[in-house]
């Protein structure tokens, strides 16, 4: 009886099974931690303040960011006293104590027997800031012009408030001012730079070019000069209120409302609350710029930068990997080139990528984006414009790498389609390209899709090679803006990949910038499965279209 079950081939069929489900299980597992360790550092974390009998170090105030029960004797080796304590293990807590510019480091370690008393008051206020981090402590007054405008405490969070909010505004005011008009100021500047230059090399420079370019230049010095003042009428306005702090040592702490984004009383909230805020930081991230050497702040450069570099890529790798699939699947011939055209195509999925990223530097970078210099941009040199690593040498770069896995998927599809229908339609007197275009290419899309996607799914996690090619650590603008020609391939990016890798082994704070690594990481596998599930829903579309054909 076992030998025939055995015989059957149901014992290999419930061990694929099974290892199918185990595998699917250990994935769904390592997301769910991701995404446990990623999105709870958006949830407002309790703020505590602790006591302590040790006299140089009575009152700690900060966030609790990780428990953990360690052995004594480890304490002891690592030259703690441990004279007082009786257990085997001690529990001790990670806590970010924020307030940089009065601590050597935002976070520090507490054990659990120096604590005299462990609260939560529901006046500690944590206020988010532009720069030096997070500020802990107690909400002491608000001032306007350095003069309190308090008259009652209990009022004291809405005037917080109100005054944070028109901070923010002019912030945000002269935020725009100088991503915008001086921007294209400064723009326009330096190609009246570049025209002098162009007209030079071209012995074309007279009198009348510069008098011309003199005045160009002249309108926009004045425009810039009235931009400015503007500028810095906002900041000023912005300066004008301040809040007043107690921190942990108990003495006041003056900063201008300008530097402070937010404020949250963790401990004085309710759920409803708590969930707003978590949901308001998740934007938050998804849409500013970081901070703080990319421990703070948002990744949206990093979201755009990707989402652009993806689909620039598409636009490349499509039409190349679908029509050399269709040269080596409809028109050449069945012999021994063609076989190790395909086994070449074959071997350079397997090809490590930073191979193509040294590629991409010494043929994209340095040839032809040198090429393209001497030949378009003679008055930019010896400053490069396509010389030098960017987002169009990164496409390219991508393109060649995942032009195997879309020409692949590509002549798999075309090998589905049987070849009566080609017959039919040459039959009946079309020539072979319209039978390939309005016939073979429809049905074969559901592949053609499935490898465009894998691609792109591919090239949105891919690090190594765009660390050659056109990625940065922080990029002064975005590829696409107001100036023309509006799109600016020559420039650098920020990737959602590299990110990871810089806050994660890069970064000056590790402890502050191993949330944000999780986090990232998540909203990156979040893109990617989207990317999927899309394929997979627009590939069995597109075969429930086509299928009476195949038959």
């Amino acid at each position: 009886m076992m030998n025939n079950w055995f015989k059957s081939g149901s014992p290999w069929i419930w061990m694929t099974a099974g290892s199918v489900s185990v595998a699917l299980i250990a994935v769904l597992g390592l997301v769910a931690l991701i995404a446990w360790r990623g999105l709870s550092f958006f949830w407002p974390a309790d703020i505590y303040e602790f006591h302590f009998s040790d006299t140089e170090r009575q009152t700690l105030i900060g966030e609790i960011y990780e428990r953990e029960r360690i052995p004594v004797t480890r304490l002891s080796d690592a030259g703690v006293d441990v004279s007082e304590i009786d257990d085997e293990f001690v529990v001790r807590y990670l806590v970010k104590i924020g307030n940089r510019e009065f601590v050597p480091l935002d976070f520090t370690w507490v054990l659990e027997p120096d604590v005299v008393r462990l609260e939560t008051p529901k006046d500690l206020v944590v206020l988010e800031r532009a720069r030096n981090g997070n500020f802990y402590g107690y909400l002491h007054d608000v001032l306007e012009n350095g003069e309190s405008v308090v008259t009652d405490q209990a009022d004291i969070k809405v005037e917080l408030r109100k005054r944070m909010q028109r901070a923010l505004e002019l912030r945000n005011e002269a935020e725009a001012i100088s991503k915008g008009p001086i921007a294209r100021i400064n723009y326009q500047l330096d190609q009246l730079r570049l025209d002098r230059r162009r007209l030079e090399l071209n012995n074309s420079y007279t009198d009348e070019a510069e008098a011309e370019i003199q005045a160009q230049e002249e309108a926009l010095r004045n425009e810039y000069r009235e931009v400015e003042q503007a500028l810095f009428a906002v900041r000023a306005e912005s300066e004008r209120d301040g809040v007043v702090m107690i921190d942990m040592r108990g003495e006041q702490v003056r900063m201008s409302m300008n530097m402070v984004l937010n404020a949250t009383w963790s401990n004085d909230i309710n759920l409803l609350q708590k969930w707003g805020y978590f949901f308001s930081q998740i934007g938050k991230f998804l849409t500013e710029d970081p901070r703080e050497s990319n421990t703070e702040g948002g990744v949206f450069p990093a979201i755009f930068g990707t989402v652009f570099m993806v689909l620039l890529m598409s636009v490349i790798v499509t039409p190349f990997g679908v029509i050399a699939a269709i040269y080596l699947h409809e028109y050449a011939g069945k012999n021994a080139i063609t076989k190790l055209i395909r086994i070449a195509v074959i071997n350079l999925a397997g090809v490590p990528s930073i191979v193509y990223g040294v590629f991409g530097l010494g043929f994209f970078v340095y040839m032809v984006g040198g090429t393209l210099d001497q030949i378009f941009y003679p008055e930019s040199l010896p400053n490069p414009t396509f010389g030098t690593p960017g987002v169009l040498w990164s496409a390219l770069t991508l393109a060649i790498l995942t032009l195997p896995v879309v020409i692949v998927s590509t002549e798999e599809g075309l090998s589905r389609i049987p070849s009566a229908v080609r017959e039919g339609s040459l039959a009946l007197g079309a020539t072979k390209a319209e039978t390939i275009w309005r016939i073979i290419l429809p049905m074969a899309s559901p592949a053609i899709m499935t490898g465009l996607i894998l691609a792109v799914a591919r090239a949105a996690g891919e690090v190594a090679p765009l660390m050659l090619v056109g990625v940065v650590k922080s990029a002064p603008a975005l590829p696409v803006d107001g100036n023309f020609p509006f799109l600016h391939l020559d420039r650098k990016f920020m990737h959602l990949g590299f990110h990871i890798y810089d806050v994660g082994f890069q970064s000056p704070n590790v402890e502050a910038a191993r949330p944000l690594v999780y986090a990232t990481s998540f909203l990156l596998i979040t893109v990617i499965v989207g990317l999927n599930l899309t394929a997979i829903g627009v590939r069995n579309r597109l075969r429930e279209k086509f299928r009476a054909l195949e038959h």
